[in-house]
């Protein structure tokens, strides 16, 4: 990935040329309009400097002056509280709560199946799959309520969604016809200039057909 010049601040993103955690800390970069370099992560061979900084060795990484964060969500919040406009965080402390809340579920409830999807067995992968499917199916509504997720505006947790979304082919994720709110929202979402940007070679490369 090119280094992204001429905005407004430069820090550092090690970062997994595909890689979901990785994904939606750069969308929060792009939409923020945020200056930075990307050390683009393609092995499991780290950088010596990454492995000093990061005592989990994992990406992503981000560093800005003597600050290292090495949490996707940790550094998504971070990015936006650093950088206040656009805002992707509500601003009241209730909804603030049930962003982060939301946030949550989407890790428990859909990253916390790329394991299995990803390296889990046979019988592990197609279980994983399956729920993955039954729960964007379940929530169908909330995809048609709004343009966005649970929201009239572009959002932390639409930056958390779409990794997922743009890899469901990949994962092997194929869903029926009576899905269309789904499919449009997730147009709507990869039409952003913010998100096309955020893609890296390797991601361009797997882009879904809608």
């Amino acid at each position: 990935m090119a280094v992204v010049s001429n905005r407004r601040s430069v820090m550092t993103l090690y970062s997994g040329s595909n890689d979901p955690y990785s994904h939606r800390a750069r969308i929060v970069l792009a939409e923020k309009n945020v200056a930075y370099e990307v050390v683009e992560i393609k092995s499991s061979e780290l950088p010596e400097d990454l492995i000093d900084l990061n005592p989990y060795n994992s990406v992503p990484t981000l560093t800005d002056r003597d600050l290292v964060l090495f949490d996707s969500r940790v550094i998504m919040e971070y990015l936006d509280e650093r950088f206040p406009h656009p805002p992707l965080m509500p601003v009241d402390p209730v909804s603030r709560a049930r962003t982060r809340l939301m946030l949550h579920r989407i890790d428990r409830d859909w990253y916390q199946l790329l394991p299995q999807i990803e390296n889990g067995s046979s019988a592990e992968k197609d279980k994983a799959v399956s729920e993955f499917k039954d729960s964007l199916m379940s929530i169908l509504p909330v995809f048609e309520a709004k343009p966005y997720f649970m929201s009239d505006d572009f959002s932390i947790v639409d930056c958390s969604i779409a990794p997922l979304l743009w890899r469901l082919h990949t994962y092997g994720v194929q869903l029926p016809k009576q899905a269309g709110p789904i499919s449009e929202y997730m147009s709507r979402i990869f039409s952003r200039p913010g998100f096309k940007e955020s893609l890296t070679s390797a991601e361009k490369e797997s882009a879904p057909s809608l």
